[in-house]
């Protein structure tokens, strides 16, 4: 299995410290949860059924006219390389490591590539793959340039597959709208803007021949009654919709601020975390976690993410340990 954020009982573990002790700004996920709504017997008693709501949710949330709701995005970036014939897929990176490891299984040759190598290489790839807003760097990239890529792409059958599972506090910059387009295919996460990761909830956004084809591969059933419920209240929720993404806003200014104050300015940012690449990343990781903030870690480029904290309490601890830190590198 590939290192994800959340792994907090392994952190437990590992130091010694209660999980009640813990600060986890691991995940990238917004840390203020979604009311739940009521969850009536019937969606525990009878399998679920499409088109009940959920999907008219969310196409009114994202614009578009068609989608397929999966458990995750995680589910579709394991099931897409499945619908493709063995062939040449670039993936720009660093990003979340789970989309190349997906397209090595299903026996692809990947090529992990930079921005400045993309235009160069464009031409021998059948599959881009990409994450906008970036994971973990935060870079996010214009919808010309997408646009440009995937009338390359498709010309000659090709995808072009963008990840935006950070994108729902800065909606302009989607391209959610050009979905329809054929070989255009942009995945959404669910859990991180309305904090519900537990959920299991991802939605894919494409032409409705390959939707047929993802839901087919994936099989009948995938998203239990209960989450069709609670995802349908969320997506209709507009006013708490503006509250999350401004307290998002809000939440991760503060963060870059504290962490700058600390001598650990941020290199890049968006409304769910903010992104240090350091040559000490390691360490830090290890240091901070010795106070019980568990950070994410990356190794290539090294470098750390941080969550947004939840409360008063969560930013204080944060700060006792970034002054510990100051005081230590002093």
């Amino acid at each position: 299995m590939l290192e994800h954020g959340g792994r907090l009982q392994r952190a437990v573990e590992q130091y010694g410290i209660a999980r009640e002790d813990w600060l986890d700004l691991s995940s990238g996920i917004a840390p203020w949860p979604f009311p739940l709504a009521q969850i009536p017997q019937r969606a525990w008693a009878r399998l679920p059924e499409t088109e009940d709501g959920l999907e008219q949710a969310a196409r009114l949330y994202y614009g578009v006219a068609q989608l397929l709701p999966v458990a995750g995005s995680q589910a579709a970036i394991q099931a897409l390389p499945r619908l493709r014939p063995r062939g040449q897929v670039g993936v720009l990176s660093p990003c979340y490591a789970e989309h190349a490891e997906a397209w090595q299984r299903a026996g692809h040759q990947v090529r992990e590539l930079s921005e400045a190598e993309v235009d160069g290489q464009l031409d021998d790839l059948d599959v881009l793959v990409l994450v906008n807003p970036n994971n973990p760097t935060a870079r996010v990239l214009s919808r010309q340039t997408l646009l440009a890529w995937h009338q390359r792409l498709s010309q000659r059958g090709g995808w072009l597959l963008v990840d935006e599972a950070f994108m729902d506090n800065t909606p302009a910059a989607s391209i959610a709208a050009d979905s329809h387009r054929e070989g255009l295919i942009v995945l959404r996460s669910f859990g991180k803007f309305f904090g519900l990761a537990g959920v299991r909830l991802g939605f894919v956004l494409a032409e409705p021949l390959l939707l047929r084809a993802l839901a087919e591969e994936i099989g009948p059933w995938s998203i239990s009654g209960p989450t069709r419920i609670l995802g349908e209240a969320c997506l209709r929720d507009t006013a708490e919709q503006q509250a999350q993404a401004e307290r998002c806003a809000r939440a991760s200014a503060h963060l870059a601020a504290l962490l700058g104050d600390a001598g650990l300015a941020p290199a890049a940012g968006c409304d769910l975390f903010q992104y240090l690449p350091h040559a000490d990343a390691a360490w830090i990781h290890a240091f901070m976690a010795r106070r019980g903030i568990l950070l994410r870690l990356f190794e290539r480029p090294a470098g750390l993410r941080f969550g947004l904290p939840a409360s008063e309490a969560d930013w204080l601890k944060l700060a006792a340990a970034l002054d510990d830190y100051r005081k230590e590198r002093a």
